[in-house]
C-alpha cells in the first residue's frame, strides 16, 4: 500500500480492493474478502478487463478451507439450536431452564463460528505491493489489525457472540429482581445484538467496496446480507424482550421468540450458503 500507482477501493480508512500493474504488463487486483475466504488474487493481461484468479499456495488454500467449513458448521449448527430454543420457549412444554440450556449450546457453537472467523482474518494471505501472487504467512492465533476491514468485522462479530454467552448465562440465574432481569441479561442481549449489527454492516461494506448495496449476482453478498437479516431479527427479539419496571413482563414475548427463531434461521442458511464459498 502507498505506491503512487495503485488504485485503491473501500470505504473511509478502510481499503479492501487494490489496483496495481505488474512489471511484465497487465495489472493484479486483490480484493480483501476473495483473499481471506478464497485465497485468490486476480491477474489481468495487458489490455484485458477480466482476468483469471490466481489461488494461494496450497498451505494457505487447505487453511481456508478447512477454517471456512468449520466455521460454517458451527454456524449452521448454533443457529439450529437457537431457534430449537426459541419454539421450545414459544410451544414447548418445558420449563425456562429447557430453552435456556438449549440456547447456551447454541451459543457456544456461535462462539466456535465467531472465533474461526476471527482466525480466518488474521491468517489470510497477504498481498505483497507489486506482486502477482499471495503470501502465506506463519499460523497465528491471535492479532490486533483494527485498521483492517475484515479483522475488524470478525473482531466484532466473535465479541457479540462472547458478550451473548453472558446473557445465556444470567438467563440460568432465578428470583432475580426486573432491574437484575433488564441488567444481567437483556442489557447484554442488546449489547451482542449491537456488535453483530455493526460486524455486518462493515461485512457489507466490504462486498461492497464502499457503500452498502444490492449486489444479488454474488454469493458472497448473499451470505452477508442473509446474516445482516439475522442480526436486524435478533435486535428486534431483544427490543421485544425488555422487562418493563411497572408490570414486570416483557414487551412482547411472541416477538422476542420469533424474532429469535427467524434470525437464528437466517444465520443457519448463512452459514449453508458459506460452505460454497471456499477456495
Amino acid at each position: 500500500m502507498g505506491q503512487p500507482d495503485q488504485r485503491a477501493g473501500g470505504a473511509g480508512p478502510f481499503t479492501t480492493r487494490l489496483t496495481w500493474p505488474l512489471p511484465g504488463g497487465g495489472a493484479a487486483v486483490w480484493e480483501s474478502r476473495l483473499a481471506r475466504r478464497r485465497g485468490t488474487l486476480a491477474v489481468r493481461p495487458p489490455g484485458a478487463d477480466t482476468g483469471r484468479h490466481r489461488p494461494a499456495d496450497a498451505v494457505a488454500v487447505a487453511r481456508l478451507r478447512r477454517l471456512n467449513t468449520i466455521a460454517s458448521i458451527a454456524f449452521v449448527i448454533g443457529g439450529a439450536l437457537f431457534a430449537a430454543g426459541a419454539a421450545v420457549a414459544q410451544y414447548g412444554s418445558g420449563g425456562a431452564v429447557e430453552s435456556a440450556s438449549i440456547y447456551f449450546a447454541g451459543g457456544l457453537f456461535f462462539n466456535t463460528g465467531g472465533y474461526v472467523s476471527l482466525l480466518q482474518a488474521i491468517n489470510a494471505p497477504r498481498h505483497e505491493p507489486g506482486g502477482d501472487r499471495l503470501v502465506t504467512r506463519p499460523w497465528r492465533w491471535w492479532s490486533y489489525e483494527p485498521m483492517r476491514l475484515d479483522w475488524l468485522s470478525a473482531f466484532l462479530l466473535f465479541a457479540g457472540t462472547l458478550v451473548f454467552g453472558v446473557n445465556l448465562l444470567d438467563s440460568f440465574l432465578r428470583g432475580l429482581s426486573v432491574q437484575q432481569v433488564n441488567r444481567l441479561i437483556w442489557t447484554p442481549d442488546v449489547i451482542g445484538c449491537v456488535l453483530f449489527l455493526v460486524s455486518g454492516h462493515l461485512a457489507l461494506v466490504e462486498v461492497c467496496h464502499g457503500r452498502p448495496r444490492l449486489r444479488p449476482h454474488r454469493l458472497d453478498w448473499w451470505i452477508v446480507a442473509v446474516n445482516q437479516l439475522g442480526s436486524v431479527l435478533f435486535m428486534v427479539s431483544a427490543l421485544a424482550a425488555y422487562t418493563r419496571p411497572v408490570t414486570g413482563s416483557a414487551v412482547n414475548t411472541g416477538i422476542a421468540d420469533w424474532g429469535t427463531l427467524t434470525g437464528a434461521l437466517c444465520f443457519s442458511v448463512g452459514g449453508v450458503l458459506q460452505l460454497y464459498e471456499h477456495p
